[in-house]
């Protein structure tokens, strides 16, 4: 009784004032008899302004689902009796635009007549922002991994811009093999965004930065107990990479028990969480990637052949450096472009005396040691160009010791064919940096290789 008296001693007025969403009422004629709060701040409309409105005062842009009829008779809402969540606009006092979600339903009196309408209005302002915020990290994240940030119009690099299109388009297993800082994770960024697989997850995972028990744990998941630590169940890298691709980076340093469990994963595409029996299955891409030579694990006993050979379906191989130097101006004008976006300074390039020590420095780091180098140098450079004593000491210390020992460039017109087969290997085959070496054009290179019978391409 209590309760009952409670309700109907209730003000109906205290309780739409009370409700954070937009709620109005009308008559039967479309008229606004109520307006609370939450429509005064959605609208920008006050009570006194509003009441004795149509209800056209909102200037709904479609109200639900079709164009607000002149007749009332004819309002979808009067005919159907409720309509829920129909997303549209409404014109806010201001006259900007606002996104609203509506809901609406009539009121009966005690013999079913229609005597008016409630309706609720929603703010859908803060949900569309979050959703274009997203959408944009997406696109960026997109636009960081698309193959136009892969540098490179040499040859070698070619040659990957081709593997990388050939993945894309199937789902083979991939193995990335290359020297630390060759950009092993942007071939795998490279590859999944120009899948089919793009609207899936991308999860990444370095092997080498976990024990074996915490690595198994990260892949595969554990169910609560199965260690000390495992307070909760928890979902591993395999099932939040579902419908998408994992890339695991560094996959020679994972253990032996470890190995077992991808085979598993690769042959069968399924698994158990650790502490748990339940099988679980995945529909997965994997992208392995290794700056070691995997094959050498192999014959020393150290990885497993089967699992060697299962990963290594489509290996793609980056070329480090030091054999792609006709790249490094493309590659310094990309980070020269990128950091002055992040730092605000304007740059206009480098110098022709830093831009030789760039080429003639061997890139242990590679690309990765390229940009931090042109990092380093915008601390130092406020403007213009960048100059020879921007550039990172350790870079700059390799100047004085290539010329005291200029011999080590071979500056001559002539080879003979044993110097030529030498400086092939060292280069990689990269014929336009054996031709830079040596002084002489590429079609010289090319020409020696022909009367010494020297095979154009690398032997595998």
């Amino acid at each position: 009784m209590k309760e009952n008296s409670f309700m109907e001693n209730l003000d109906v007025g205290l309780l739409l004032d009370a409700i954070a969403e937009g709620v109005f009422t009308l008559d039967r004629n479309g008229i606004i008899t109520s307006w609370n709060p939450g429509m005064e701040r959605i609208s920008g409309f006050s009570k006194e302004e509003a009441i004795g409105q149509s209800c056209g005062l909102m200037v709904f842009d479609r109200c639900f689902g079709r164009s607000c009829p002149e007749n009332k008779k004819d309002c979808s809402l009067f005919v159907e009796g409720t309509v829920s969540q129909a997303e549209t606009s409404m014109r806010h006092k201001d006259g900007r635009i606002v996104p609203v979600l509506k809901s609406a339903r009539v009121i009966r009196d005690s013999r079913g007549e229609v005597i008016g309408a409630v309706e609720t209005v929603t703010d859908l302002t803060e949900l569309k922002n979050a959703k274009r915020v997203a959408e944009n990290a997406g696109h960026r994240l997109k636009e960081i991994h698309r193959l136009g940030n892969i540098i490179g119009k040499s040859e070698s690099m070619q040659g990957v811009y081709e593997s990388i299109k050939l993945a894309a388009e199937s789902n083979a297993t991939i193995l990335v093999q290359g020297e630390s800082g060759t950009g092993k994770e942007l071939v795998a960024g490279a590859i999944h965004w120009n899948s089919n697989r793009r609207d899936g997850a991308l999860v990444k995972v370095n092997c080498s930065a976990l024990s074996e028990q915490l690595l198994e744990s990260e892949l595969f998941g554990h169910v609560k107990g199965s260690f000390t630590g495992a307070i909760k169940d928890r979902a591993g890298r395999f099932e939040e990479a579902d419908g998408g691709t994992i890339f695991l980076d560094e996959i020679s340093e994972v253990s032996s028990v470890i190995q077992l469990k991808l085979l598993r994963v690769l042959q069968e595409r399924e698994f158990e969480r650790v502490g748990e029996s339940k099988t679980r299955k995945v529909d997965i891409r994997v992208i392995s990637a290794t700056n070691r030579d995997l094959f050498s694990k192999v014959r020393d006993g150290s990885f497993r052949e089967d699992l060697y050979y299962r990963l290594k379906v489509f290996p793609i191989n980056m070329p480090a450096l030091r054999t792609r130097k006709e790249d490094i101006p493309l590659l310094v004008d990309h980070f020269i472009e990128k950091f002055n976006r992040q730092t605000g300074k304007e740059i206009k390039g480098i110098s022709e005396p830093a831009l030789r020590l760039l080429f003639d420095y061997p890139w242990p780091g590679n690309v990765r040691e390229l940009e931090n180098a042109i990092e380093h140098a915008f601390v130092l450079c406020h403007a213009g160009e960048i100059e020879l004593f921007d550039l990172p000491v350790e870079v700059r210390r390799f100047e004085y010791k290539f010329f005291s020992q200029p011999v080590s460039r071979h500056p001559r017109s002539r080879v003979s064919r044993e110097e030529l087969e030498a400086l092939l290997m060292e280069c990689n085959w990269n014929k336009a940096e054996v031709a830079r070496r040596i002084g002489v054009s590429r079609t010289a290179v090319w020409k020696y290789m022909k009367k010494w019978n020297i095979p154009l391409k690398k032997s595998d």
